[in-house]
């Protein structure tokens, strides 16, 4: 901690209420969380100083985990140790959590075969898939940095259309791309070949390539194991290279994949975690309340959030030495690409499944439209929020 300023010495306790603040007034995504931390505990009260603040930040971007609650945590444990990193991570997410599990609970007592709250939430849903592409434009100039990276990114998206498994394309991504930085070109081919060998092997491909997860039936909403759910939440929140969107497909993959919700139920979480003060993967809460109950809902939760307090808790200082070891930083460049992948994939598999659902494409397409050209052209923290509620009301008059 030798370029910290003035490292601050506060309770267990006085850590918590400072980043329950912070979870308070989370609006606007990571980017808008980031500039509100930097500005109050870098800027004005000196925690850190803006160099340490940078590094960590390149830090955690590269690692999985929603980027603002890992920096939580770590400037909590300057303040208090491990236990203050505890306080402070809790702090910043639990306003999230209650405000989503009471949604979740309101949602799962909705009628929405109601005509107008079905064309409210049809509506949002259109607006959700603007969020989503927009995320993955923003994600996708962060990460697609060369040439290469954008061939990796493409060939895993096409893996991910062919049905193949996120565990044979993203290991496969790293170490491409950490061949290819090396020049090391046929190594890396034979690489390819060798996935795509495997990938045959466990996942033959099919006449037509799938538009979305095999179709399972749906089971009883609320029956799924705690366990389950935490083992799903675990997994997720281990992959989330780039931001909290990129979890999108790998949480689907069980959520809509093993029959827990269906593809609109999915989208209504992730519309619902949009307009909370919240990291957006707290919609992870509404997946884990649908399929498991509260207790599922604190599973999934618990799952999701653990690597993003295990990296800070465990290694600390450490993780700055991650940004030095070029192995290691191209292997996670190269996975983050193949992440990208996945998500565009995703992307069209959910706009396909929602155009078939909807009762006018048409009207559909045009609340998307204006969602995402909301969300270019007004630079506010709100403008999440504003895209949501604006595609509920439009969708209320055009597809009630």
């Amino acid at each position: 901690m030798s370029d910290a300023t003035v490292p601050p010495s506060l309770t267990t306790l006085q850590i918590f209420w400072r980043f329950l603040r912070f979870g308070l007034l989370a609006w606007g995504g990571p980017v808008a969380q980031i500039a509100m931390i930097r500005r109050d505990l870098v800027d004005e009260e000196h925690w850190v100083s803006s160099g340490r603040f940078n590094r960590l930040l390149a830090v955690y971007q590269v690692l999985p985990g929603p980027e603002a609650h890992e920096l939580c945590v770590h400037l909590g444990m300057v303040a208090g140790q491990r236990r203050g990193g505890v306080a402070a991570g809790l702090g910043f997410m639990l306003p999230g959590f209650v405000l989503m599990l009471a949604l979740s609970w309101l949602y799962f007592r909705l009628n929405l075969t109601q005509s107008a709250l079905s064309a409210v939430f049809l509506g949002v849903q259109a607006g959700v898939m603007a969020l989503i592409v927009r995320a993955v434009h923003r994600i996708g100039g962060h990460v697609l940095s060369s040439a290469w990276l954008w061939v990796i990114s493409i060939l895993a998206g096409v893996a991910a259309f062919l049905g193949t498994s996120f565990w044979i394309v993203l290991p496969a991504s790293g170490l491409i791309f950490l061949l290819l930085a090396h020049r090391r070109y046929w190594t890396a081919g034979a690489a390819i070949a060798a996935a795509a060998a495997l990938a045959t092997v466990l996942h033959p491909p099919t006449a037509v390539a799938p538009l979305a997860p095999a179709a399972t039936p749906l089971l009883v909403a609320g029956s799924i194991p705690a366990f389950t759910l935490f083992l799903s939440g675990l997994k997720a929140g281990l992959l989330t290279f780039g931001g909290a969107y990129t979890v999108i497909p790998f949480l689907r993959d069980d959520a809509v994949g093993k029959g827990w919700m269906t593809d609109g139920q999915f989208l209504d979480g992730v519309a619902l975690s949009g307009i909370l003060p919240a990291p957006l993967i707290i919609f992870s809460t509404f997946v884990g309340y649908y399929a498991g109950g509260p207790t599922g809902a604190l599973a999934m939760t618990a799952g999701i959030f653990l690597p993003a307090f295990a990296f800070s808790l465990l290694f600390y200082d450490g993780l700055e030495r991650v940004v030095e070891n070029e192995r290691l930083h191209r292997f996670l460049e190269g996975v983050a690409a193949g992440v990208v992948g996945f998500i565009v994939a995703t992307t069209l598999e959910l706009g396909v499944a929602l155009a078939q659902r909807v009762p006018s494409p048409l009207a559909a397409a045009a609340i998307f439209a204006g969602a995402l050209a909301l969300l270019y052209l007004w630079k506010s923290r709100l403008n999440m929020v504003a895209a949501i509620v604006a595609s509920g009301i439009i969708g209320y008059f055009a597809m009630g």
